[in-house]
């Protein structure tokens, strides 16, 4: 029965991809799925719910979160800092070397600050409006800045996903990094090479000048355009709260926005609400977007995902799969079965978070070494569950950049480091 509706599910999700349809639809029925299965198994409504619930309360902090980072990315387009970025960066950047160095800088951000998100709604947004105006390919620039944003996101010691590999493998987070930093330097180095292929075939180019024209004439930049910016990269740095951090940069734009852009207080409400909406039509191409309501589908996506790993897990619909996982791993190997796991968990997940915590309980007992099975974690369920269209993991970043997952082959990062750790693995431990 627990395999029926697993078939059924990822049907679903087939239909929802094929027909261009959110995935949110899919999740609706999984929901209903293993609400069915659960009253076939004896459990009443009422604990049931309770299941769902239980993961779906803490979600809702991540549901916070998502909201703050569609208003800022509203208030950041009409308070000029996104405007002065695009103005200055076109003088700054290198066309040939554009993704490249895109890469570097989410890279480098996103190891400061240890949050794909953070990076994603800010520098990436960035980037992704001057992609535009240059003429790049969204889907190749969304997908850069995708490897970018998870160097950090897996190998920060400021990430929460790399806290929770070593919390629950009982390691030391510093010596886990230090690990990560290895493992990952010659994925990394690959995935730098490509893209510096990637920026001869696709350059920057030369902006329209109507475009420029058109940002000098309804933006002041300035400096002063750029204090939002500065203070959401800088207060993470003094150990400030992620909500805490949007709200003051968010703040701090709107301020701007009425007081040296000339938005009225409404168009400023609007814009956080529903993102920018520029009349002149040279604007809108790089300027639109942003908002709360931008970001709908991923408010539910968030929702469901907590109901329905609450269901599976309150039913133990996944028991099953750890006596298969520790046969896999006993025939492959356990790198290749933790993939496995990875790749099962994070699409029925949904969430990368939960890949990682059942990683551990599937195929925790196959290892002798804890320092060894945390870097499997590291190595696959973190990355790939960036790679899962409908994991939030991957549709969340998505939905900030405006892009799909047609960005996903250019995420070359978060292949390259599953793929080249299956066969240097042996490098760093001797015995599989």
């Amino acid at each position: 029965m627990v395999t029926v509706c697993f078939a059924l599910f990822f049907a679903m999700v087939a239909a929802c991809l094929a027909a261009g349809w959110s995935v949110a639809w899919a999740l609706l029925g999984g929901l209903v799925l293993f609400w069915l299965l659960g009253l076939r198994l004896g459990f009443t409504w009422g604990q049931l719910w309770e299941m769902a619930w239980a993961k779906c309360r803490k979600s809702l902090i991540v549901v916070r979160i998502i909201l703050l980072i569609g208003v800022i990315t509203g208030v950041w387009r009409c308070g000029g800092t996104i405007a002065c970025c695009i103005v200055w960066g076109v003088g700054l950047a290198t066309p040939r070397l554009f993704l490249a160095l895109a890469f570097l800088l989410c890279a480098a951000f996103s190891y400061v600050l240890g949050t794909s998100y953070g990076v994603s709604s800010t520098l990436g947004v960035i980037l992704m409006a001057l992609a535009r105006s240059g003429g790049v390919d969204p889907a190749v620039a969304a997908g850069v800045i995708l490897s970018g944003v998870y160097f950090g996101d897996r190998c920060s010691p400021a990430s929460s996903a790399a806290s929770l590999v070593a919390a629950v493998t009982g390691t030391d987070l510093y010596r886990n990094v230090g690990r990560m930093l290895r493992t990952g330097a010659l994925p990394t180095l690959l995935t730098l090479g490509a893209y510096l292929v990637l920026s001869q075939l696709h350059p920057l180019s030369q902006v329209d000048g109507a475009v420029l024209s058109a940002l000098s004439d309804r933006f002041v930049l300035s400096w002063w355009t750029l204090l939002p910016a500065a203070v959401m990269f800088l207060l993470p740095l003094l150990k400030v709260p992620i909500q805490w951090t949007i709200l003051i940069s968010s703040g701090l734009s709107a301020v701007i926005a009425a007081l040296v852009q000339g938005f009225s207080p409404a168009e400023i409400l609007s814009a956080a609400w529903g993102g920018y909406r520029p009349e002149d039509p040279a604007l809108a191409a790089v300027l639109s977007g942003g908002g709360i309501t931008s970001m709908a589908s991923s408010y539910v996506i968030v929702v469901l995902t907590g109901l329905y790993s609450g269901l599976l897990e309150g039913t133990g619909a996944l028991e099953p799969l750890s006596v298969r996982a520790r046969a896999l791993a006993d025939r492959t190997g356990r790198f290749p079965a933790m993939i496995a796991v990875s790749v099962l968990c994070a699409a029925v997940l949904c969430n990368q978070a939960v890949t990682s915590m059942m990683g551990e309980q599937v195929l925790g007992g196959a290892y002798q070494d804890r320092e060894e099975l945390a870097m499997d974690i590291e190595n696959s369920g973190i990355l790939i569950a960036g790679l899962i269209p409908w994991s939030i993991a991957c549709s969340i970043p998505l939905a900030m950049l405006g892009a799909d997952a047609s960005a996903l082959p250019y995420a070359l990062l978060l292949w390259l480091i599953p793929l080249c750790y299956l066969f240097t693995k042996k490098r760093y431990y001797s015995a599989e």
